[in-house]
């Protein structure tokens, strides 16, 4: 199959890649309620059309963070990307250069910093976690400084692990010891392409910002166990002060969903932040980013700068993003999508239909920049 947009990458992911990883990108926590509200909702979101408009020329440039972009968007963080092709964070990287976006890191991402940097031509993005070990995450910040990276996304949505049922269905958490790894690989062995692309030619198989913690203990099961020991429940607005005093570069604050948190963001000092309830892979039940952005914008916007994602499948859902307040969004697990099934040459081609989508979106909504878009093109603005 042809993909022709995200969801096809999404089909084609599936059929590649072993149980346990598709879950694991596809998924989301408990009942999965916010994982459907984000796609639904968004859609919902109805667009004015406009017509009798010369739209002969769409300029989709932008600039975030002090970065040209050749659009308002990005390859947000996700972890263990690298896991779905052969070095797949390495990929991303290139192909988020030829596409003039920012890639971002994750602190658990298969592919380390240094072995990121030396497939970028550009700095690329990284993002953290609150960890309790700050000797750990001190000598992250300054690996990532070192080489240039200019943007770090501090996620705060994480305090402790979601509860994701897929996840202990697939056989990814919960399943420890021989049964698990067993269990895995049975289920790679049903995929043969992604057995010989990643599990035999794509090693080593380690987290590589945190193999050095981690130490021998590089099982699935043990990172597993790390991030629960790991991750930092005590994390506060003081720990932003923490960040700036090891950080020279933006920060933007991913994993708001409230008006109020926003406003502290901005009074924290942070530089931008991502409205997100972390892909409907945390806390069940809440808000869609498309519903929590609007009076998160009305109450920040303009005194930082404002990313979104949650839901975002095609360039008609960037603009809708755009229009209820973002300055940028965040491409999650489409690009996951598109990296299982082709690498980066299927990101290239994903990011591309995304561009041509946004074309057709802001030429029949009569906008021509992307200052132009804003509420007005919006005609409800309570998706349902």
């Amino acid at each position: 199959m042809k993909a022709a947009s995200v969801i096809d990458y999404r089909k084609l992911a599936r059929a590649r890649l072993p149980r346990f990883l598709f879950e694991y990108i596809d998924g989301g926590s408990y009942a999965e309620v916010t994982l459907k509200r984000n796609i639904a909702d968004l859609e919902a979101v109805a667009l004015r059309q406009r017509v009798l408009r010369d739209v002969s020329t769409i300029d989709l440039a932008t600039r975030l963070f002090g970065q040209d972009l050749a659009m308002p968007v990005a390859l947000a963080p996700i972890g263990l990307a690298g896991m779905n092709a052969r070095r797949g964070e390495r990929q991303a990287v290139r192909a988020a250069e030829k596409a003039g976006i920012p890639f971002t890191l994750s602190t658990v991402s298969a592919c380390a910093l240094a072995e990121v940097a030396e497939a970028a031509a550009k700095p690329f993005w990284f993002q953290l976690y609150m960890i309790r070990d700050r000797g750990f995450m001190k000598d992250l910040l300054a690996e990532a400084a070192s080489l240039g990276c200019p943007t770090l996304m501090f996620t705060v949505d994480m305090p402790v692990p979601g509860s994701r049922y897929r996840d202990y269905r697939s056989g990814l958490a919960g399943a420890p010891g021989l049964k698990g790894s067993v269990r895995r690989t049975l289920q790679a062995m049903m995929r043969p392409r992604w057995a010989w692309d990643v599990g035999v030619n794509g090693r080593p198989h380690a987290l590589g910002n945190v193999a050095p913690v981690l130490g021998p203990n590089t099982g699935l099961e043990d990172f597993f166990a790390w991030m629960r020991n790991n991750f930092e429940p005590n994390v506060g607005w003081h720990d932003i002060e923490w960040i700036r005093a090891h950080w020279n570069g933006s920060i933007v604050i991913k994993g708001i969903l409230d008006a109020d948190d926003a406003r502290l963001a901005a009074e924290s000092g942070a530089d931008g932040i991502v409205v997100s309830n972390h892909g409907g892979r945390q806390l069940d039940g809440t808000l869609s980013s498309a519903r929590a952005l609007p009076p998160i914008a009305d109450k920040v916007g303009g005194r930082m700068t404002i990313l979104a994602d949650g839901g975002i499948r095609s360039g008609l859902d960037v603009v809708r993003m755009l229009a209820l307040g973002a300055d940028g969004v965040l491409l999650g697990r489409a690009w996951a999508y598109a990296l299982a099934a082709g690498g980066e040459a299927a990101i290239t081609h994903m990011l591309d239909l995304v561009r041509a989508e946004m074309n057709v979106a802001m030429a029949l909504t009569g906008t021509t920049r992307i200052a132009d878009i804003d509420r007005s093109i919006v005609h409800d603005l309570s998706p349902s």
